[in-house]
């Protein structure tokens, strides 16, 4: 990709509406003083002492947070419960520009939450304790799930693209319930002209008429539910041409530090990730791929282009250590010029 080309693809992501639809969690990140710890009278175990509270989107939330840093007019659709967590959740979304006319609010459900404890030694080191999970375990009411298909059909004939963000593993119980992903598969046929893109820890196979984004494992699962290992680099690819056929579209497969493999059919071409140097934190980098992708497919770009530029918003989040990390056009844009120079080859 040339730089006249990508600024071309750039100028244009302002134009564009996005919709992430599923499950948003709010990040709550708690930073503990470990210098400052006081011995509880109740218990005599060492008592916590938090000294900073952060909030962030998370899951979903993190793709709509890298599609604000791109400039893109971006749309939530989810669930989340009315809970102070909620009012937090709401709260970061609406700072960063997100419309959130599409969220709804459930009076018996939790707000999806990951609290991240973020414990600073008394050497200065700083590293994430235990992470405390609020998750809702319970299936979605029948009309709850007709709320969130009419959204859709509201909020997605306004869209040139959505994401869908299918982030809880416990089936039915989050916002892509089976009822949501037929009718996101539904819309995704009736709507050809728009960018759909799935990401799915658990149930990627079952997507169809949509590009999906899975991981070497989340593939592999799909064809062997019980497989675990290490995925060489040619058992991906297969795994990727046998999920192109069963969904009836272009796949894209990432591969952890050696990039994203663009399948269409039978046909593989592999985009290696841009090197960095340094510490990287990797948390979010399928999300801010995710972004990236679907931002420069709904400008024009075709599919090896889009994986490049996924591939270079990843670079930069994954170099943003202890949050969720994005980028910013301008910086997309230096981080070309800077792999150009370190001998990047954006196909091989």
């Amino acid at each position: 990709m040339t730089e006249e080309r990508l600024q071309q693809l750039l100028q244009r992501f302002p134009r564009h509406k996005v919709m992430v639809v599923g499950d948003f969690f709010l990040d709550h990140y708690l930073f503990i003083d470990r210098a400052l710890s006081e011995t509880s009278l109740e218990t005599g175990l060492e008592a916590y002492q938090v000294v900073e509270i952060r909030n962030s989107p998370g899951a979903g939330g993190t793709v709509a947070n890298n599609l604000r840093a791109l400039d893109v007019q971006t749309y939530a659709l989810t669930l989340i419960g009315q809970d102070g967590l909620g009012h937090d959740l709401l709260r970061e979304l609406r700072a960063r520009g997100v419309h959130v006319d599409g969220v709804l609010q459930h009076p018996g459900r939790f707000t999806p939450t990951y609290t991240k404890p973020m414990l600073r030694e008394l050497d200065g080191r700083v590293h994430e304790i235990n992470r405390l999970d609020i998750k809702n375990r319970q299936p979605l009411e029948p009309e709850w799930e007709e709320q969130i298909i009419s959204l859709l059909r509201k909020f997605v004939p306004e869209m040139d693209g959505v994401i869908v963000a299918d982030q809880v593993e416990e089936r039915n119980c989050g916002v892509v319930t089976d009822r949501v992903r037929e009718e996101i598969c539904q819309l995704a046929r009736s709507y050809p002209q728009k960018v759909f893109l799935a990401d799915s820890r658990a149930r990627i196979g079952e997507y169809h008429s949509l590009l999906v984004k899975p991981n070497a494992r989340e593939a592999k699962r799909v064809f062997q539910p019980d497989w675990e290992g290490v995925c060489p680099l040619e058992e991906a690819r297969e795994a990727g041409k046998r999920l192109s056929e069963r969904t009836g579209k272009p796949v894209f497969l990432t591969v952890g530090e050696q990039g994203v493999l663009v399948v269409e059919g039978q046909e593989v071409a592999h985009v290696p990730a841009v090197p960095v140097t340094g510490e990287i934190d990797i948390v979010g980098a399928g999300d801010s791929t995710s972004a990236g992708m679907v931002c420069a497919l709904c400008s024009g770009a075709s599919l090896i282009e889009a994986a490049q530029v996924g591939q270079l918003v990843a670079s930069i989040t994954i170099q943003q250590i202890g949050t969720t990390g994005t980028a910013t056009r301008e910086q997309v844009l230096q981080r070309l010029r800077e792999a150009r120079a370190w001998g990047w080859r954006p196909v091989v």
